[in-house]
């Protein structure tokens, strides 16, 4: 799998969770979605990844995901942010995955 981040995209991430905001999980997150099947696309920061997950080609920063999330999501895609929407993208040459791309702070020095 590989993750293309767009400069704008890299730009806010440092923004909005600082320059240490290097490791990410891509993930078909189905909580609290009442799906059983299909989730949605989200992205998280972590601290590191856990024991199992494989990691994406990426520039910048890690991507990291877990062997049974790989079916939801295509070889190549690109993070991009549109900032008159204030909302990250996630899509590939085959689909537009979110327009609005959760990206949620899973670290456990996140301040709540």
């Amino acid at each position: 799998m590989i993750v293309e981040w767009s400069e704008a995209a890299l730009a806010e991430i440092a923004t909005r969770y600082g320059p240490e905001a290097r490791i990410w999980k891509l993930v078909s997150d189905s909580e609290g979605c009442g799906c059983a099947m299909n989730g949605v696309a989200a992205l998280w920061l972590i601290e590191e990844p856990e024991q199992g997950d494989l990691q994406a080609e990426s520039n910048v920063v890690e991507v990291w995901y877990e062997k049974r999330h790989e079916v939801f999501f295509d070889e190549r895609m690109r993070v991009s942010y549109d900032p008159s929407k204030r909302a990250f993208k996630l899509a590939s040459d085959g689909q537009i995955y979110s327009n609005r791309l959760r990206l949620e702070d899973r670290r456990a020095t996140a301040a709540y």
